[in-house]
């Protein structure tokens, strides 16, 4: 593990920070690795419901690959193919992560930022975030995957726009093209997003959970949609505990308390 990847906990709401604020956070190989395994880690707890993914220092959620690590990551052909393996790997658990996620974007986020905010359920950025993904100035090709995600949330024609012109846009634009859900004032990014989480985590965590996967199925061709599956994440809420609970909370006009089950 390294310092530059963070983890903290608050009752049910989990944090992974990313910790290079002198580099607006921007992300080496070894802490992808790191990221991976607390991301791990917090798939197979059960008392958590909500992961929060931040940034350090304010400046910056994350700005993208440490380039000035390079050389040593991404000089060859093999260790080319080695990085992006292993982003993939990570891009994709986050969006599969079975619990909600959200994107708190304080400030710079670029490219893999962006991919990275891209994979999770909702994003929170404050009115002064800048996005951009720089690829086309950097000579990077960009997989179906990330591009498929870009396209999934702001739709081709920005799609379009944010890679060919790889230029800088703000918190209004991102707005606009659907990047992010909501906007709050700088320095109440946390806030939000820990108030977003707060009111996610008293949700029933099987309803949740089941249009997260329901959510995901849409998104996909439908020869490889799995609606069978998705019938019986709806049955198994029915016939849950929780469904139980927030019926008779209902009726006694209190608030419920729901176990995941």
């Amino acid at each position: 593990m390294t310092d530059r990847i963070l983890t903290e906990r608050s009752g049910e709401i989990a944090r992974i920070v990313f910790n290079q604020p002198e580099k607006r956070n921007a992300v080496s190989l070894e802490m992808w690795e790191a990221f991976e395994k607390a991301l791990n880690d917090y798939a197979r707890d059960p008392a958590i419901r909500i992961l929060i993914l931040s940034g350090a220092g304010g400046k910056a959620f994350v700005s993208g690959a440490d380039i000035s690590k390079f050389e040593n990551e991404r000089a060859g052909e093999e260790a080319v193919a080695h990085y992006n393996t292993t982003t993939k790997r990570v891009y994709d658990a986050v969006e599969a992560f079975p619990k909600p996620t959200i994107a708190q974007i304080d400030g710079f986020c670029v490219g893999g930022g962006v991919a990275l905010a891209l994979c999770c359920d909702l994003r929170i950025c404050g009115e002064g975030s800048q996005f951009a993904i720089p690829a086309a100035k950097l000579g990077l090709g960009y997989g179906f995957a990330g591009i498929n995600r870009l396209v999934n949330v702001v739709g081709p024609a920005f799609a379009k726009e944010i890679f060919f012109t790889a230029r800088r846009f703000d918190a209004q634009e991102a707005r606009i093209m659907g990047l992010v859900n909501r906007i709050v004032p700088d320095g109440a990014v946390k806030q939000a997003a820990e108030d977003t989480a707060t009111m996610i985590a008293a949700n029933a965590p099987m309803t949740v959970a089941s249009v997260k996967f329901i959510v995901g199925e849409t998104l996909k061709d439908e020869s490889a949609r799995d609606l069978a599956a998705c019938e019986q994440r709806v049955k198994e809420c029915f016939k849950s505990a929780d469904y139980i609970e927030g019926r008779r909370a209902f009726m006694e006009k209190r608030k419920p308390e729901f176990v995941g089950s």
